[in-house]
């Protein structure tokens, strides 16, 4: 055989053993696109099927109760008080509220705090309805999911759980509190109305920014000292802070001027005449005090005899009022001053005394006050059930049963825990 016979053979051999090869990897590779595979049956549908019902057409989502979660929190005080507001806003608009649920679970992260919504089995009215609540800027955002009735049957239970642990009396008083038990709390309580302010929830540019917790912190300390300093009703002081700014420091009522004879030393003047200026005259800061009432404020200061030693420094009003360089810290000295001289005025007149805080001693605005009275009771009621939040119940007499496939819930705060009776004092003290 000649080496060139030799080589075409050896050519048609591989030639045909490549063309094998070919053949048998396209064949294992279409058998693998052939192959019946056993995956898992879905829930429900990916894509749902439309229905008509009662003479329209559905949408369905959820093989059982359609519900969405709206917001996860892992502090029961702020969970609570943003249920709250979520029910009372959309009580207003005439939505049922028991259909919104507050939920709690053990994670291993701790305690979660989640808040639902029952929806309607439809997606194209269910998800309109979220739509407009985030809208609203009433909710950040919402995950569709699907209980069970045993599932709704149980959270319901758990809602109704929260609603009786806040709304029960205490034992426990406000006034029997002390600060450091109050602190806390208190400063939770503040973060969340500013949270809640219709100037915040805009979102506009213009909009304030809401307290953070250090800032919530801080402020809830001197509000504290202040109350006790001048022996507030801790309650009261709290609604006229809600009523005036809630607690931001925030100027308002720039616009806002007055006549007076002559201009006095830090004064704006705006107009002139013979006889008379026209000075501005804006509310400033957290607690909304103008210009002109904070003089009489600190003309109040100066001739009252408490020894204000006793207060922080950073409370104490300086001797020489500057209008144009006010710290927001002293305002809150100021706003319990002016509160003081006003329950004393009216002999302790808690109603008399708030609406003369905002409509003057001659003309109290009775509106103003009912709105300090309603805020009052609200942070009391919140207040005097979240200093017992730090103490897990050791019965499990009253909370319900969780569904086997659902984590045992987080238990509701007791009623009612034992406390000192010195009125809002500090652990130091």
């Amino acid at each position: 055989m000649s080496g060139r016979e030799f080589f075409r053979r050896l050519a048609r051999f591989f030639l045909r053993l490549t063309a094998m090869l070919l053949t048998v990897a396209g064949s294992a590779y279409l058998g693998g696109l052939l192959w019946t595979l056993s995956l898992p049956t879905p829930r429900y549908p990916v894509l749902p099927a439309p229905k008509i019902q009662g003479h329209r057409l559905v949408l369905p989502f959820s093989p059982g109760v359609a519900s969405a979660k709206v917001a996860t929190f892992h502090d029961q005080l702020e969970a609570f008080l943003h249920f709250e507001y979520l029910r009372g806003r959309e009580a207003r608009v005439g939505s049922d509220t028991s259909r919104i649920l507050l939920t709690a679970a053990d994670t291993a992260a701790g305690p979660s705090y989640e808040i639902f919504i029952v929806c309607d089995n439809d997606l194209l009215t269910a998800m309109p309805y979220l739509a407009q609540l985030e809208g609203r800027n009433l909710i950040t955002g919402y995950d569709l999911t699907s209980w069970t009735e045993q599932d709704l049957a149980y959270y319901q239970r758990q809602s109704h759980a929260f609603d009786l642990a806040y709304g029960v009396p205490t034992e426990q008083k406000l006034e029997s509190l002390n600060s450091f038990q109050l602190l806390p709390a208190l400063a939770r309580f503040l973060v969340f109305k500013s949270q809640t302010d219709n100037r915040v929830l805009d979102r506009s540019e213009s909009a304030p920014r809401p307290l953070t917790r250090d800032q919530a912190t801080q402020l809830a300390a001197d509000i504290l000292d202040v109350a006790r300093f001048y022996d507030l009703p801790l309650d009261y002081f709290l609604g006229v802070g809600a009523m005036e700014n809630d607690y931001m420091d925030v100027n308002g009522d720039l616009d806002h001027a007055v006549w007076k004879k002559r201009a006095q030393r830090d004064d704006i003047v705006l107009r002139r005449t013979r006889k008379r200026v026209m000075v501005s005259d804006y509310a400033i800061g957290t607690w909304q005090i103008t210009r002109e009432t904070l003089r009489a404020a600190h003309q109040l200061y100066l001739k009252d005899k408490r020894d204000y030693s006793k207060l922080p420094a950073r409370l104490r009003p300086p001797r020489v009022l500057n209008l144009n360089s006010m710290d927001d810290a002293v305002l809150t000295t100021y706003a319990g001053l002016l509160l003081r001289g006003l329950l004393d005025h009216f002999g302790g007149d808690v109603d008399k005394a708030t609406g003369a805080y905002n409509g003057g001693v001659k003309t109290p605005n009775p509106a103003y006050a009912s709105g300090v009275k309603t805020v009052a009771q609200y942070a009391r009621r919140v207040l005097e059930h979240a200093t017992a939040l730090d103490e897990p119940p050791t019965s499990t007499k009253n909370t319900p049963v969780a569904p086997s496939s659902t984590p045992t819930p987080a238990a509701a705060p007791p009623a009612t825990t034992p406390q000192q009776k010195q009125p809002w004092r500090r652990n130091d003290d």
